[in-house]
């Protein structure tokens, strides 16, 4: 499962660049962690409110990009001490969205910090909205010296979100950045995508790159179904008196009750 018998590095990921592309999964809860590293999926990322131990261990051996929020964290300190608590979890790296100056303060530290090219969410007012970037050649170079800056303050990886295929493919060839691909074509070094669009229960907007293996929201809405009947049964047991019944309650003996209501008798009565 995964790429190694054990948790691959930071160096094992830059060693695979263009040998052979890797499975990256944007995962929410311990169950998908969990199903990631048993289905042998190489990189988790998972945000900063949600990574814990628990977490941790679920993850199994994928290698873990610890998402810190962007809007949340403000400050240098902000990041670092965010930073160093994911990395003290056992986080593999920390994704940072945050300024060049704060990704080279991370980096500086030792913390492997993986940024983000092209369309940026929490960015994307500068480029025009949730839409491609990099379709003229002005705006692929503006995504290309966006990488050589990240590059030059000491990330090691970025996402490269919804650019053109054939210009990712030549942003590849000039950089040693790994770059993990979202609707960037084939040329990344890790196709990625978010467990909710493989899974079928996407919350919003479904991008374009986005494919799905499962119908899991046919599922979730049945299992909902069942949640909301099950809940009004209870109340109704509880109503006409079903619930509890004799084996919901604990016993006492005939002999023990008796002693006890007796003993009520003499002093309380």
């Amino acid at each position: 499962m995964g790429l190694y018998h054990k948790r691959p590095t930071v160096a094992d990921i830059r060693a695979l660049k263009g040998k052979r592309t890797l499975s990256m999964l944007y995962v929410d809860t311990p169950d998908e962690a969990a199903a990631a590293a048993e289905a042998g999926i190489d990189m988790l990322s998972i945000i900063d409110p949600v990574w814990t131990p628990e977490m941790r261990e679920a993850a199994g051996n994928c290698f873990v990009q610890v998402g810190l929020l962007y809007g949340e964290l403000v400050t240098l300190e902000d990041y670092q001490r965010a930073a160093h608590r994911a990395m003290r979890v056992g986080g593999d790296c920390v994704y940072c969205a945050s300024s060049l100056g704060t990704i080279k303060a991370l980096a500086d530290d030792g913390i492997p910090v993986v940024s983000h090219i092209g369309l940026i969410p929490s960015k994307a007012t500068w480029t025009g909205g949730f839409k491609a970037v990099g379709k003229t050649a002005d705006s692929a170079m503006d995504v290309f010296r966006h990488a050589k800056a990240l590059e030059d303050v000491g990330c090691f990886g970025v996402e490269l979100e919804v650019v053109p295929d054939r210009v990712a493919a030549e942003i590849a060839k000039r950089t040693n950045l790994v770059l993990l691909g979202m609707g960037a074509g084939p040329h990344a070094d890790a196709q990625y995508l978010f467990a909710e669009d493989v899974l079928g229960y996407t919350r919003g907007h479904k991008p374009r790159h986005a494919k799905t293996y499962r119908d899991f929201r046919k599922e979730l809405d049945r299992l909902q179904e069942e949640r909301i009947n099950a809940f009004k049964e209870f109340g109704a047991d509880i109503a006409n008196g079903a619930y509890p019944a004799s084996e919901h309650s604990v016993p006492i003996s005939d002999a023990e009750l008796e002693k006890f209501t007796s003993r009520l008798a003499a002093d309380y009565d």
